[in-house]
């Protein structure tokens, strides 16, 4: 089962989970076949990790951190959905975290 945010239980669907990521990868460069083993890899933990009611937080953030390392545009997607963004500043705030994180390369200069 899975608990809702208003408190409500849900029977837990692998397919509605598949279909979230499917669409967040939408016209992204993603196969099927990485779709499909990122949410094997979520049920498999969720069911490792929880007995019988799965918080929703802890799917969202699962899928969250997966597609941060498929696709970021995936990412960012489904993040606008999972966090209900209502402006464009929050896509601009989300894009700004992701740009941090991933940025190991590029040495900052000065002043920039």
């Amino acid at each position: 089962m899975v608990l809702k945010r208003d408190d409500r239980r849900e029977e837990f669907s692998r397919e509605k989970l598949l279909a979230g990521v499917q669409k967040a990868c939408q016209k992204r460069p993603v196969s099927q076949e990485a779709i499909e083993n990122l949410v094997q890899e979520i049920v498999d933990d969720l069911s490792n990790t929880y007995d019988r009611e799965v918080p929703c937080k802890a799917i969202g953030e699962r899928v969250m951190a997966g597609l941060r390392a498929l696709d970021p545009v995936a990412y960012v997607r489904y993040a606008s959905v999972y966090r209900r963004f209502d402006e464009a500043t929050d896509f601009v705030q989300e894009v700004k975290k992701l740009e941090k994180k991933n940025d190991t390369l590029t040495a900052r200069l000065p002043g920039i």
